[in-house]
């Protein structure tokens, strides 16, 4: 791999394990994703900067562009005096990303009241409704204490 950003190689593979499992990435897509977190200046990296980059074939470069950007995870820019299309990484994916789990921890807040309260029809267990409020308490707090760091982005 041939760098024309600086990286710190061992950071470089912590984030290309993290990413590939976090958001199941293939190989390709998650390296390049992670060696665009380490455009500090934000200019971003044409397509020919990444296969040079990466000695990966143009096909392949370009289908790993395509999942990141249909995954959002990252953003293409044109500058005003050029042809090429840089890419960086999506700074808003954070808002993104935070929203989608809050929206999860709702969803299943909603399911498992509805399942609480079918219980209790079936069965009179304080034991279970302790741990299941306690549950959904801290996603409650969880969905809050998100939402209030997201409106501070």
């Amino acid at each position: 791999m041939k760098n024309s950003l600086q990286i710190e190689p061992q950071v470089y593979q912590e984030l290309v394990d993290f990413y590939g499992q976090l958001f199941d990435m293939p190989p390709l897509s998650a390296k390049i994703y992670a060696y665009l977190a380490f455009d500090f200046e934000r200019k971003g990296l044409c397509f020919d900067d990444l296969v040079e980059t990466f000695c990966a074939s143009k096909s392949s470069i370009s289908a790993s562009i395509n999942f990141l950007l249909n995954a959002e995870l990252i953003k293409s820019l044109n500058k005003i005096d050029e042809r090429k299309r840089y890419f960086l990484i999506n700074e808003s994916f954070i808002n993104i990303r935070f929203e989608e789990i809050v929206m999860r921890m709702k969803r299943e807040i909603k399911i498992l009241d509805q399942l609480s309260e079918f219980r209790r029809t079936q069965v009179n267990n304080t034991e279970y409704e302790k741990r299941y409020s306690l549950y959904k308490s801290l996603l409650e707090k969880n969905i809050a204490n998100i939402q209030e760091t997201l409106d501070k982005l």
